[in-house]
């Protein structure tokens, strides 16, 4: 009889305490829980996979590129705040170096090969792929029930962009006869519906910008960087993530988010805020197979006709204001992120190496949720 998930999951851990952890402790002596941690991390993600192997000809020998990953991994784990310090604690922590693949200090690598190597990293989006394999290879099985979809602020340490890039838009030709033979999609969200996903994304701007939240008191939240926009599954695992510039709204990335959600797990509900209540972002959501719950924007109706009163705002019906609670786990997910895996401690610029940063402590937080899921 094939097992669930949930009992794969156990027995992972359960193989985790009682044959790995030893073996460890014998070599390492008795693991903290970070060590704990990182191992479980590391036995679970299939980093190896994706890292190359192969080495030219000429010139010095790379670095071994995968301790230097795991190196990358256990910052996260750790919620280390520069690579100086990542470096420092290698050289002082025989346990970690050693679980990251370095018997001596002495063989560790300079600082500027790690920047390089994390430069590489960020390049080839190595955590992207990771964490795309490990959905694919935990959750390929499960019916989820409720995909939660939300965006947090990401402030970074870096000046606008002087000329922000002009984002590339999908070619379309003219289509029908008559007077909407040449009509185009106007905005973003009808555009999005005639894209593929890689087209989406290249659409999406991802330079530092001027982002403005509104709380809910009301007041306003200012900050410059980015913004990250992450779906969540049932049980506070990440699916989906996208880094995009911090001034764009919620709204335009539900659809490619989506889209990629769709391609990697099965899903019932998308539940999501008041940001979300587009009339593209509902087809989309139905045209995939799920039930759309977006908390009804109040809109101010500027018609103030008797006869024709406007139309009172749509109120959720208690079956849909039970599952709208669900989607306080992305807040939780987003918090997590920040207090315990990395998320407050951006000092790289660009948004490839920004995005790069924040997937290796998603990389971290999901297998965390896995196993506090699978109990």
């Amino acid at each position: 009889m094939q097992c669930t998930l949930r009992a794969q999951l156990t027995q992972f851990g359960q193989l985790l305490q009682s044959e790995l952890f030893p073996v460890l402790e014998r070599q390492l002596g008795a693991l903290t829980e970070g060590g704990r941690r990182l191992t479980a991390v590391l036995a679970m993600i299939p980093l190896a996979r994706f890292i190359p192997v192969s080495r030219g000809w000429n010139g010095r020998p790379a670095k071994d590129r995968q301790a230097i990953a795991c190196a990358f991994v256990a910052k996260s784990v750790y919620n280390l705040a520069t690579t100086r310090e990542l470096i420092e604690r290698l050289h002082t922590d025989e346990q970690l170096r050693r679980l990251c693949g370095w018997n001596r200090a002495e063989e560790l690598p300079h600082e500027s090969t790690f920047s390089r190597a994390f430069a590489e990293f960020a390049a080839m989006e190595l955590p992207q792929f990771v964490h795309e394999a490990l959905i694919r290879d935990t959750q390929r099985e499960r019916l989820v029930g409720h995909i939660l979809r939300d965006s947090t602020a990401i402030p970074a340490r870096e000046r606008f962009a002087e000329r922000p890039p002009e984002p590339q838009r999908a070619k379309y030709r003219s289509w029908g006869r008559g007077r909407g033979r040449n009509r185009l999609p106007k905005t973003r969200l009808e555009r999005q519906r005639r894209m593929t996903l890689t087209q989406m994304l290249a659409e999406l701007p991802r330079h530092c910008s001027l982002g403005v939240k509104t709380g809910h008191e009301g007041h306003q939240k200012y900050w410059r960087g980015y913004k990250l926009h992450l779906d969540v599954a049932d049980g506070q695992i990440p699916i989906s993530a996208i880094l995009t510039g911090a001034s764009l709204h919620d709204s335009q990335v539900a659809i490619p988010l989506a889209t990629m959600t769709a391609a990697r797990v099965t899903s019932l509900y998308d539940v999501m805020d008041t940001a979300y209540d587009a009339g593209e972002i509902l087809a989309h959501s139905r045209s995939l197979g799920h039930v759309p719950i977006v908390k009804p924007a109040q809109r101010h109706s500027l018609s103030k006709s008797v006869i024709f009163p406007p139309k009172p705002p749509r109120q959720f019906n208690w079956a849909e204001q039970d599952r709208f609670r669900e989607r306080t786990q992305v807040e939780r997910v987003n918090g997590r992120l920040k207090d315990e895996f990395g998320g407050r401690h951006i000092y790289v610029r660009g948004a490839q190496k920004v995005m790069a940063h924040l997937m290796f402590g998603i990389l971290a937080l999901t297998v965390d949720q896995l196993l506090r899921w699978s109990g």
